[in-house]
């Protein structure tokens, strides 16, 4: 019997995240390891009278493809990937990770050869979406990775995942809706000002400037959990550094303890303690991936620890993510990059945001 909390999710996911009507063409991308939710989702969208595409792969398919992908193979986007970017209406991506660690011994080289051969795939998804004709969201099905990833038996990864996306609510159609105020007043607030200072103990201290840019309060159209607001820094402000609180999982791979330092909005010094190698040959990828193309600032106090899945740890209520790499349009943001890589910096023990000298935040709680 399928569990009741994926269906709601499922009606989350259709009827308000993206919002599904009939005529829509929506593509359903995920592994076989989802197959409760996709089910789940697939239904929703019949219901809502919706048009499903099913883009299903098998466990296994990404590490096969690193080891026996030639060059040519590695360059090469299926015509299914370039016909979603161009011409789907909704996409609904599920992650399912059966190993979380399952490209972890794949040349990053090749991760980044691939990575740049998707750009334009990227590029179109972000342009249709900032102009309203491309709805999309990116949630996750439970699984024991995921479980062993934040240190949690799978039953009570379930219990934890599904209550942070309200799919454990009566009304769970709606249950975004009634959580979006705050993040709507904070993104408000934010926005027309110009200097951001985050300070941590950790030795985090970077300014960026946000003047004229876009903040977008997300409650759950895009990323389901959601809860943060975010934007794309001036593209050669950011000065000072940041050590990253958190783990980081990118691309299959593990990286930790991470610093980065900044100067006139580039990075100029990178180190991890786990994962190094990987971190640098990233920020390597091209010129756009050494700059910021996001700062975002989580509000989901329902998700209060660290699980190794930046679609948790980036939402967590008193933390900061930055992402280097490509900007969203909407923020108005222009870094161009075939990386997005986001990494959180925790300020819930003694960390600050400041906003143009007034305090937003002290010890990860809002103050305005």
């Amino acid at each position: 019997m399928r569990d009741q909390r994926a269906d709601a999710l499922a009606q989350i996911l259709v009827r308000y995240s993206t919002g599904v009507k009939k005529g829509d063409v929506c593509v359903i991308q995920s592994t076989t390891t989802a197959e409760p939710l996709v089910q789940a989702v697939y239904e929703e969208v019949l219901r809502a009278g919706g048009l499903p595409v099913m883009q299903l792969t098998t466990e296994g398919a990404g590490s096969a493809f690193y080891e026996l992908a030639s060059e040519e193979q590695l360059d090469w986007i299926p015509p299914t990937s370039t016909w979603t970017a161009e011409n789907a209406d909704v996409r609904i991506a599920i992650m399912a990770d059966a190993n979380a660690r399952e490209l972890s011994s794949v040349d990053p080289k090749r991760q980044t050869r691939h990575a740049r051969a998707r750009k334009p795939l990227m590029e179109t998804s972000m342009r249709r979406a900032a102009a309203g004709e491309y709805r999309w969201n990116v949630t996750l099905f439970p699984t024991h990775a995921y479980a062993s990833e934040a240190g949690m038996s799978l039953a009570r990864y379930e219990d934890f995942y599904y209550a942070a996306c309200l799919a454990t609510d009566e009304e769970p159609v709606t249950a975004w809706q009634r959580q979006s105020d705050e993040v709507r007043r904070l993104a408000e607030w934010i926005e027309g000002r110009e200097e951001v200072r985050i300070v941590a103990p950790n030795g985090t201290d970077i300014t960026l400037n946000v003047s004229e840019r876009t903040f977008v309060p997300c409650v759950g159209e895009h990323n389901m959990p959601d809860g943060e607001f975010f934007t794309g820094p001036i593209e050669d402000s950011a000065s000072g550094e940041v050590a990253f609180s958190f783990p980081s999982v990118y691309g299959g791979r593990e990286v930790a303890g991470v610093r980065l330092r900044f100067e006139e909005g580039k990075v100029v010094d990178a180190s991890a303690e786990r994962g190094e190698d990987f971190l640098i040959e990233t920020l390597d990828t091209d010129e756009g991936a050494r700059r910021l193309g996001e700062l975002g600032i989580g509000t989901n106090y329902g998700i209060a620890t660290g699980t190794k899945e930046i679609l948790l740890d980036e939402k967590i209520g008193g933390t900061v993510h930055m992402a280097v790499g490509m900007s969203y349009p909407e923020t108005g943001g222009i870094n161009d990059s075939a990386v997005h890589w986001d990494m959180v910096c925790d300020l819930r023990q003694g960390g600050s945001i400041t906003v143009d000298g007034v305090e937003l935040q002290r010890d990860g709680r809002f103050v305005v």
